[in-house]
């Protein structure tokens, strides 16, 4: 079996991942080789679990009916401090269990209200409000970016680089909208300007990557980039004709009811803010890890900016809120928020299938099961066949295949115990 950590992590700034048509590896995913000490871990992560679960470890006891007793052994071998999970359907929330601390040093208890910074799981929220748009008429996916941002109109691609000299040449096509959203467009994973990921002004950092020569030709690879999510969330601010974070707010976040789902934690979310902890190695012990992705102190707005690509703090109540509205086809309590034709587009492959990665709009699926992850181990995903909704919060840096076993076994119970109840669509 492949490890996760090696064949599902990302690696960070700019050196990225490049997939040709190449056959895939394990089961119809692709092996990719990562770069970078922390590494940044893309939506497979949810569904690569489900492809190699049953053979991550054996299936648990069938008498084995409480998730707490499944989890609690990785926190007494110290494989990661505590976690969140959740399991929903499409009508509320099944089942919730808390296990380990959400600070060692203090002794605090992982509560059902924990604050996670959920990375690279916003790329789902970003694609939704993008789709709002699509709904709407104003926005059509097919479009090259420049008819919304002229700054990309022109823009090269990297035909050969060497040491004192680039050779430019332009592209086949000009990016579209569609090639944003599913990682197919050839920009960087991030620009040259760009530091730590909420360090620049959305406007300041796409103009950075419209000044950036594309990597490879539109649609011929496939390389996951924040910059292409990033850009979708400057379309979303230009075209709705408000700031993207304004426009994630009034049109989802507040509509959806999700209280603790924010770019900026306030004083007494940040009160609920897991640690984050990690280890090198499996013999390591765990240590308190510094977010150096994000500036600080994380609710000033001033110095930090909301990001597209990765900015969102969530809790696991919240996420299972957004994902029902997902699941039931854009639709929760009454009020749609995005027609069932954009969730099926959304959640269903949208990369051309002579790649071997199978990524919708803002979403990882193979068909069945849609889901993303972001960088220190969250997840949240949905399998349509049983009806289920998934969310497992955890705050893991560094050695990642501890919290992968333990995503496993979350899973599998999860599975065992309400994957079979009758009438669950």
């Amino acid at each position: 079996m492949t490890e996760f950590s090696d064949a599902f992590a990302l690696p960070a700034a700019d050196e990225g991942i490049a997939l040709a048509a190449p056959a895939a590896q394990n089961g119809g995913f692709p092996r990719m080789k990562h770069r970078a000490t922390l590494a940044l871990a893309v939506g497979f992560g949810w569904l690569a679990g489900w492809a190699d679960a049953g053979q991550a470890q054996a299936p648990p006891p069938a008498s084995a009916n409480r998730l707490a007793d499944v989890l609690q052994p990785f926190v007494d071998a110290q494989q990661f401090a505590g976690a969140v999970t959740l399991v929903a359907d499409r009508d509320g929330i099944l089942d919730v269990t808390c296990v380990g601390d959400a600070d060692l040093a203090t002794h605090t208890p992982m509560r059902p209200d924990a604050l996670f910074w959920i990375a690279s799981q916003t790329k789902t929220f970003t694609a939704t409000a993008l789709m709002m748009l699509v709904d709407e008429g104003k926005v059509n996916v097919d479009d090259p970016v420049e008819r919304y941002l002229p700054a990309f109109k022109g823009q090269m691609r990297m035909a050969q680089r060497g040491t004192e000299f680039a050779l430019l040449t332009r592209p086949g096509h000009p990016i579209t909208v569609r090639n944003l959203l599913t990682h197919t467009s050839g920009l960087p994973y991030s620009s040259a300007l760009e530091g730590v990921l909420d360090a620049l002004p959305l406007r300041v950092a796409v103009g950075s990557y419209a000044m950036t020569p594309l990597n490879f030709e539109p649609d011929s690879m496939y390389h996951y980039a924040n910059a292409g999510l990033n850009t979708v969330g400057r379309i979303v601010e230009v075209v709705g004709g408000m700031p993207y974070e304004d426009f994630v707010r009034t049109r989802i976040i507040e509509p959806l009811g999700l209280k603790d789902t924010t770019f900026w934690p306030d004083a007494g979310q940040a009160g609920r803010l897991a640690k984050i902890y990690g280890h090198a190695t499996a013999e390591e012990p765990l240590h308190e890890v510094a977010n150096n992705l994000l500036g600080a102190p994380l609710a000033d707005r001033q110095a930090r900016y909301a990001v597209p690509a990765a900015g969102l703090f969530s809790t696991a109540a919240d996420c299972a809120r957004f994902c029902r509205m997902i699941l039931r086809g854009g639709e929760l309590d009454g009020r749609r928020y995005l027609s069932e034709a954009s969730v099926r587009q959304m959640t269903s492959r949208q990369t051309p299938e002579k790649l071997p990665v199978s990524y919708g709009f803002g979403w990882s699926t193979d068909g069945q099961r849609c889901g993303h992850s972001g960088a220190y181990e969250t997840d949240m995903g949905m399998d349509r066949e049983r009806g289920l909704i998934y969310v497992f919060m955890v705050q893991q840096a560094g050695y990642k295949a501890d919290a992968e076993r333990c995503k496993y076994a979350f899973w599998q119970v999860a599975n065992e115990r309400f994957g079979k109840a009758e009438g669950r669509r």
